[in-house]
């Protein structure tokens, strides 16, 4: 889409990028379009479109690359998700068996502790005794 007033081959208010061949362009202030400059006395425009059209292939070319590869590390982090899911259950169910095996066997632990620090009292209240007489 060519914007701009156009003067004897020329449109005004184009910025100076030019390619080689005459053909230069620049964004327009504001907007999405691209102000197109062409100028009759430099190259030829069958040229500039067979380059422009090689430049859109290798364009769509890399954004088709790019969507593969967004859509194959999407599928990776989905694959990951899901092991991520698996172990986290089974870091549940760990946890929930210690848990278990803590509750059943912690009471004969207590049992042990209580009856381990009635024997080291008795036993230092009997060498006090001794020591005393």
């Amino acid at each position: 889409m060519a914007s701009g007033s156009y003067r004897g081959g020329d449109f005004y208010g184009s910025a100076p990028f030019r390619s080689r061949d005459g053909l230069s362009t620049r964004p327009a202030v504001g907007s999405d379009e691209i102000q197109l400059r062409i100028d009759p006395m430099h190259g030829d425009l069958d040229d500039e479109i067979t380059g422009l059209r090689k430049h859109v292939k290798q364009l769509r070319n890399v954004a088709q690359e790019i969507e593969s590869e967004a859509k194959s590390q999407n599928d990776f982090l989905d694959q990951l998700q899901m092991t991520l899911i698996k172990a986290q259950a089974g870091v549940k169910n760990n946890m929930r068996r210690l848990n278990k095996s803590i509750v059943q066997s912690g009471s004969s632990h207590v049992i042990h502790v209580v009856l381990f620090a009635l024997v080291c009292f008795t036993v230092v209240y009997f060498l006090a005794k001794i020591s005393r007489r």
